[in-house]
């Protein structure tokens, strides 16, 4: 998706005094114990899922650089907001972090929050994950160019594709991708699911034609050799998947999305503590068991720097808005 320059002390004291200036960071100092406590990292999500695993196994790893506890704990409820409005509105001592996720640059959209990424000290993106687009391994479909060009020839309603919720993040890759094919957000039916693993089933069982889910949803059907994947939306290849082609390049139109996850703290965390926790998660990222941990469950490895992320989610959230805008679901 992104090429990432390998994170050094000295870059992340730039990008801890870019953020100062750019108002995300107060410029006072902190006190040099820290941390003298145990941390919290709030989770917006469920445990057992895929934000959960990542979030426990960054904290595992924070907890041995920091000499600390990390404490994980799952706040859900609301879409998201619930979570995320936990760590936003936390005392802005280091003490609570969390794990913000695509959803922030939705959920305000939707009139569901009036929560922003500028509501977060970013302290670095870990994960970032582009769906693949996956048919049946029956699918008279063998590639994502003569899919495409079925898709483009056919009567609005023909196909049917699902995912996830309505709206959801998995949703709206269709709509970003038939929008960029020039065709209607609803030329290709949703059909809305409760996760990706419903999803992948009624695929098998011949009830959609299509689903956008990532790659690690796709994983135990296709290894079963019971589906295929035709093409990423991202913008380039995956370490994981390197023989799967980008929509761009195997002509299935020019579109990329991805849902992410990144540590952060509420907004105006003080400055040394975001610099001991964004060098902690630099490390991390380059870290040999976060590695094999990633890979292994088919999760992709995107480490951005805070200044890095912080203009990466302001992206998302203008992204998100022209998409959701598309699909009907921008509420006033």
């Amino acid at each position: 998706m992104t090429n990432f320059a390998k994170p050094t002390r000295r870059r992340l004291l730039k990008s801890a005094a870019a953020l100062s200036a750019l108002g995300l960071l107060p410029a006072a100092a902190w006190a040099a114990d820290y941390p003298s406590r145990p941390l919290t990292m709030l989770v917006p999500w469920g445990a057992g899922g895929g934000t959960d695993a990542t979030a426990r196994m960054i904290s595992a790893l924070l907890e041995r650089k920091l000499g600390q506890p990390v404490n994980v704990v799952n706040r859900t409820g609301g879409a998201g907001v619930i979570g995320h409005s936990a760590i936003a509105t936390a005392p802005a001592d280091g003490y609570t972090l969390g794990i913000v996720t695509v959803e922030i640059a939705m959920m305000h959209h939707m009139g569901l929050t009036q929560l922003t990424p500028a509501d977060y000290t970013p302290l670095g993106l870990m994960n970032a994950d582009s769906p693949a687009v996956t048919v049946s391994s029956d699918s008279e479909y063998k590639d994502i160019a003569s899919l495409t060009e079925a898709i483009r020839a056919s009567e609005p309603g023909t196909f049917k594709a699902s995912g996830t919720a309505q709206g959801g993040i998995w949703h709206l890759a269709l709509v970003g991708w038939l929008q960029a094919l020039g065709l209607q957000p609803d030329h290709v039916t949703w059909v809305p699911s409760e996760g990706s693993a419903p999803a992948m089933q009624d695929l098998i069982a011949g009830g959609v034609d299509i689903v956008t889910v990532s790659l690690a949803e796709t994983k135990a059907m296709v290894d079963a050799g019971r589906a295929t994947n035709l093409a990423l939306m991202g913008t380039e290849r995956t370490a994981s998947h390197p023989d799967l082609p980008t929509l761009a390049e195997a002509g299935g139109g020019e579109f990329a999305l991805a849902t992410w996850r990144g540590v952060a703290g509420p907004k105006d965390l003080p400055e040394d503590v975001a610099l001991t926790i964004s060098t902690a998660l630099a490390e991390i990222a380059e870290d040999p068991e976060f590695v094999e941990f990633m890979n292994s469950r088919g999760f992709n490895i995107a480490y951005l720097d805070p200044v890095a992320h912080a203009q990466m989610m302001a992206e998302a959230d203008a992204q998100m808005a022209e998409t959701m805008a598309a699909a009907g679901l921008v509420q006033g």
